[in-house]
């Protein structure tokens, strides 16, 4: 069967070719790679093209602008679904921060699940290369995310996943709303109301080896009030069924 990784760039020229490599050299049979690129002014787009020349096992997707990580995310799944051999598809980062070398687990993981996510904050998992307060940033937002959502998910904000594609299909893309690093959060979440079943595996996370992080205070704002957006408009929708019944 075959599986697909997703790699959203933009500014990603010094790493994309390492990234791709990386991925590539762990031979995993029926994978291939989809770069999707939002119109990179350092010549990313170029580059991916270069690399899919060289490589069968690489395509390309160019978008005509950047439009956050939630819509290129949404338009590498509808474009990959449209293979009806693809039976998994990853989230990835091409920074480097996740690393190739855990591929093979979240494919033998994946047997047992709808969703795989990456964990940095379960036994064994864990980040390199971040400041103190980035780390209390970090595991305060997911705490502060578990409690109010309610979800059993050590690590509701990584973007390294693996999904099998019937809970890709069920998603209504049209209302994910979040268009930054709280897309991952509300894809999680509304993996698990649809009733998926969704297992973690521990991962080192690793700060990007080039190039300049996508964080800012933005994406902590829009994290704070989509996630109590998503608590009060599922909240909503339990009223809505007691009093049908």
């Amino acid at each position: 069967m075959k599986s697909v990784v997703i790699l959203p760039t933009f500014n990603e020229r010094e790493n994309l070719a390492g990234i791709t490599r990386a991925i590539l050299e762990q031979k995993i049979p029926g994978l291939s790679i989809l770069i999707v690129d939002d119109n990179s002014p350092d010549g990313t787009g170029a580059l991916a093209d270069t690399l899919a020349q060289r490589y069968q096992e690489i395509a390309v997707l160019h978008r005509s602008c950047k439009e956050g990580l939630g819509k290129a995310y949404i338009a590498g799944f509808q474009h990959v679904l449209k293979d009806p051999a693809c039976a998994y598809v990853f989230e990835m980062d091409a920074d480097f921060s996740h690393q190739p070398k855990y591929l093979p687990q979240f494919l033998e993981e994946i047997s047992r699940a709808d969703v795989v996510l990456g964990s940095r904050y379960m036994q064994g998992g864990g980040v390199e290369n971040w400041g103190f307060v980035r780390r209390c940033i970090s595991r305060f937002a997911n705490a502060f995310i578990r409690v109010i959502l309610g979800v059993p998910v050590h690590d509701l904000t990584g973007g390294f996943k693996c999904f099998r594609r019937q809970v890709l299909e069920t998603l209504d893309f049209s209302h994910l709303e979040s268009r930054g690093y709280n897309f991952q959060i509300e894809l999680t979440y509304k993996a698990l109301r649809q009733g998926f079943r969704i297992r973690e595996i521990p991962i080192f996370f690793i700060e990007r080896r080039a190039g300049v992080s996508k964080f800012n205070v933005g994406i902590m704002v829009e994290s704070f009030w989509k996630v109590l957006l998503l608590r009060f408009q599922n909240q909503k929708k339990a009223d809505d069924r007691k009093q049908n019944t």
